[in-house]
């Protein structure tokens, strides 16, 4: 068992394990916070009417959706942070153990 545990250490799987379990749980309540609360006040400063996400521009034939990249960038942005902020606040970042040197 400890060397299995060494393993896991070693080769950082830990902190990759962390940030997938806090990215998958903290991924819902922060796109309903972009969806019902962001996307909403922005639309209001930008004079879009309706739905943020449902925001185009066209061109021609073409139909460019820029709102819905808008808000799935704004989403990604929230994420990453409370994820890399999550991970170094609580200290998980220093789970992982530095392999030794070979003499």
């Amino acid at each position: 068992m400890k060397g299995f545990l060494n393993f896991i250490r070693e080769q950082g799987t830990i902190g990759l394990a962390v940030g997938f379990l806090l990215g998958g749980a903290v991924s819902k309540l922060v796109t309903a916070l972009i969806t019902d609360v962001v996307n909403p006040l922005l639309s209001l400063i930008l004079g879009v009417a309706g739905n943020f996400k449902d925001a185009s521009l066209q061109l021609g034939s073409a139909k460019l959706m820029w709102g819905d990249f808008v808000a799935a960038l704004i989403d990604f942005a929230v994420i990453s942070a409370i994820v890399y902020f999550g991970v170094h606040g609580l200290g998980l970042d220093k789970l992982d153990k530095k392999k030794e040197a070979k003499k």
